[in-house]
Order: structure tokens, then C-alpha cells, then sequence
């Protein structure tokens, strides 16, 4: 059984960050693949609102992970979007396998692609969503000069290559730097954070601006996932 295969080219996203509301995206890292099926169900049941997808290649990050075929296994386990993040060197080599696996938002680091503006393009050509990912030690000025393009605003609040490590204390100013000129530009751009986010964590993220929260270990690492993403949601957005 193949992925879905190419899709039409797609332009800059209309209103799809508007209203802005709070998304909870458990990622997959964490999960226990020896039941991906059943640990990805649980959370869709639960409210998650996209699965996300670290791809890792041993040269930008430390770790290696998983690539398309396994993109495109998850593909047939959920009918919610695909947030795939490419933590790898060269990464537009690589969007058309992605695309076709199944991803519906390809993110790749300001610090892997030499203009940035051109890679939203590709990314979009492919008919996917197009996200902008940054360090934690990258200066912000290219990565907020390229926002424009992006659907997608994602802050590293952990060095990348890992899960399960702790939010680093300077993140918040990042976020609340991203969400300035994302609403000062008018932009039409989710701002996602990722790293060491759990319910203390994500409350500091909210409050600096961040609308999507990506979490693993405080999801899939739970005695009760579902129960755990309900926590967080409720964190961040009480009733």
C-alpha cells in the first residue's frame, strides 16, 4: 500500500491561523512503537489536533529517526494532519518523499537551507503546509525576516536531537519576540513551540504568545496519554 502521491501546489495559507486558538500536537517520538497504532488512536480520541513527526539524520541533530516509509505507515494509522519536522541537512532533497508519504506540513530549520523564501516555495509546490524551524542559540533577524512566507513558526525550546529534555529558561523572550512580529506583520502563521512542554511549562509559552505546543514525553510518557494531553490542553486554555 503506497501514500496518497502528489498533490496539487498550494499558495500561502488564507486565514488558517485565524482565529487563533490552542493546538496540541503529541509527537511521536515519545510513543511506544511497538503499539504506534494504538498510542497514536488514543490521542486522536483525546483531542490532539496534529501528530507530529521529528525526522532526524544523525548530521544536524545528534540522533537518527525515522524517514518517509515510516511517515508513511502513520499516514495510514490517523486521518489528522502530519506535522513532519525535518531536523536534517539538505532537507529539500528530500520534500517530495515526504510529500508523497503523506506529510501535510513540511518544517525545515532556518539554520538547513540557504534562502529561506525559496524553500517556502518548494515546500508549498509540493502541496503541503510550509514551517520555519530555529535553535535556541540562532539569532532571530533571518528567521523573523522569512516569517512572511511561512505558514508555520517553530521555536525550539530545547536543543534539538533529543527527547524529554527540560524548556531552557530564555525561551519565553524567543516566543514572545516570534509572536510580535508575527502579529505586527499581520502574518497568517501558527506559532508552534517544541521542547519540554508539559502543563508548567506550556502555561509560561501561552502567556508569550505560543498557539501550537508540540509534546511528547509528558503525553506518551504518561500513565494515561489521553488524561495527559486533556491536562495540558486545560493548562493552557481553561474552561
Amino acid at each position: 500500500m503506497t501514500g496518497p502521491g502528489p498533490r496539487a501546489p498550494v499558495s500561502a495559507a488564507t486565514g488558517w491561523s485565524r482565529p487563533r486558538r490552542t493546538r496540541i500536537c503529541p509527537s511521536i517520538l515519545s510513543a511506544d512503537f511497538s503499539r504506534l497504532a494504538e498510542e497514536i488512536a488514543r490521542v486522536e480520541a483525546a483531542g490532539a489536533d496534529f501528530v507530529h513527526v521529528d525526522v532526524m539524520d544523525g548530521r544536524f541533530v545528534p540522533s537518527i529517526t525515522f524517514g518517509p516509509i515510516v511517515v508513511e505507515a502513520i499516514r495510514r494509522m490517523t486521518r489528522l494532519p502530519l506535522d513532519v519536522h525535518l531536523m536534517i541537512v539538505e532537507p529539500l532533497r528530500h520534500l517530495e518523499a515526504f510529500a508523497k508519504a503523506g506529510a501535510d506540513h513540511i518544517t525545515v530549520h532556518v539554520e538547513a537551507v540557504e534562502d529561506p523564501a525559496s524553500a517556502a516555495r518548494a515546500i508549498r509546490a509540493h502541496g503541503v503546509r510550509a514551517g520555519l524551524a530555529i535553535k535556541p542559540k540562532t539569532a532571530l533577524g533571518p528567521f523573523l525576516a522569512a516569517l512572511p512566507q511561512y505558514d508555520i513558526a517553530l521555536v525550539m525550546t530545547v536543543e534539538p536531537g533529543a527527547g524529554g529534555q527540560a524548556f531552557l529558561e530564555g525561551s519565553p523572550g524567543r516566543i514572545a519576540a516570534v509572536r510580535s512580529a508575527i502579529d505586527g506583520g499581520a502574518l497568517d502563521c501558527i506559532l508552534e513551540v517544541d521542547g519540554g512542554i508539559g502543563p508548567s511549562t506550556a502555561v509560561g509559552a501561552a502567556a508569550s504568545g505560543a498557539d501550537t505546543f508540540v509534546a511528547g514525553h509528558s503525553i506518551f510518557r504518561a500513565a494515561d496519554p489521553p488524561a495527559a494531553l486533556r491536562s495540558l490542553r486545560a493548562a493552557i486554555a481553561p474552561p
